[in-house]
């Protein structure tokens, strides 16, 4: 479990499915478009996702500049801190603060000294885009950085709680409905209900202000499931195991890799989570059965 930093933020409300985005960050853009159907030409308004630049700043210093979504942004932050590993604990963010600019936004934030030290270290400049997980990573060491292995999980999570929680994402995402440009992750508490739906353009910032929402809220992340509509990066995994995420649940496929990093960091792994069925692919005991549920456990 994160140790919970002084501003504690948490909600369990989950958008219903005829919810449109709170707008007041600018989230949404209508565009006049000429829509063809079936051989006819007509004049409609569309509505298009927004995507700002957003630099993350270390005791004054840049480190990260990514296009994102302008909401939940102080979440981003925290989350992308602790699933980045340039902390190792909510708490080594000393203070966080947003700062409108006119070309984008600026995600203050004052961490350790110690921190900031091995972070000077790392002398990482993540130039990124839009979905990228590894922009600004100079040498292959660094694709795959050193995460923590997570501690053996002793309970289970039913699968069909996680496909009941994956369906009802589908209506908890007023910004893909509106857009269609948006991905979501959510938070699946132990119990199977649906929290913390998080929008963005990126599926990895989604994820971050996700993790945010629980580092703010001191969220036990051992238990419950993490749920992306999205496949599953090596990135993702890395990002949850670094928040002492065990479970990751994806709507679509994971890669080889991402399975692998499963595997080796002990995080329950499964995709395919539609349509009433799950494929379990790392620690399937966790999940479905048939083994202790313990490290060790791999589909």
């Amino acid at each position: 479990m994160i140790a919970m930093p002084v501003a504690a933020r948490w909600t369990d409300a989950v958008p219903a499915a005829d919810e449109t985005p709170d707008d007041e960050l600018g989230t949404l853009s209508p565009l006049s478009v000429q829509r063809w159907r079936h051989g006819h030409v007509e004049t409609d308004v569309d509505w298009l996702a927004e995507e700002v630049p957003v630099a993350l700043e270390y005791n004054g210093v840049g480190h990260a500049v990514m296009m994102a979504t302008p909401d939940a942004l102080e979440e981003l932050g925290l989350g992308f801190s602790v699933s980045e590993g340039i902390v190792a604990d909510a708490a080594e963010v000393l203070d966080l603060d947003l700062q409108r600019a006119p070309n984008g936004v600026r995600v203050a934030m004052r961490i350790t000294a110690q921190r900031f030290d091995a972070l000077k270290q790392r002398r990482r400049n993540l130039a990124g885009r839009t979905g990228c997980g590894l922009c600004g990573v100079d040498s292959l060491d660094q694709a795959l950085r050193a995460v923590p292995t997570l501690p053996p999980m002793l309970h289970r999570l039913d699968p069909a709680r996680l496909v009941a929680a994956m369906a009802a994402l589908d209506d908890a995402q007023p910004l893909r409905r509106q857009t269609g440009a948006a991905h979501a992750a959510a938070w699946m508490s132990p119990e199977g209900r649906l929290q913390s739906v998080r929008e963005d353009v990126g599926r990895h910032n989604a994820l971050d202000k996700v993790i945010g929402t629980l580092l703010f809220a001191g969220v036990d992340t051992g238990r419950g499931a993490a749920l992306v509509t999205s496949r599953a990066s090596v990135e993702l995994v890395q990002k949850a195991a670094s928040a002492g995420i065990g479970v990751l649940v994806a709507r679509s496929a994971p890669t080889a890799l991402a399975v692998r990093q499963a595997q080796a960091l002990g995080l329950a792994l499964a995709g395919f989570a539609r349509d009433g069925r799950l494929v379990a692919y790392a620690h399937a005991g966790r999940l479905l059965g048939g083994g202790t549920g313990l490290r060790g456990d791999i589909a």
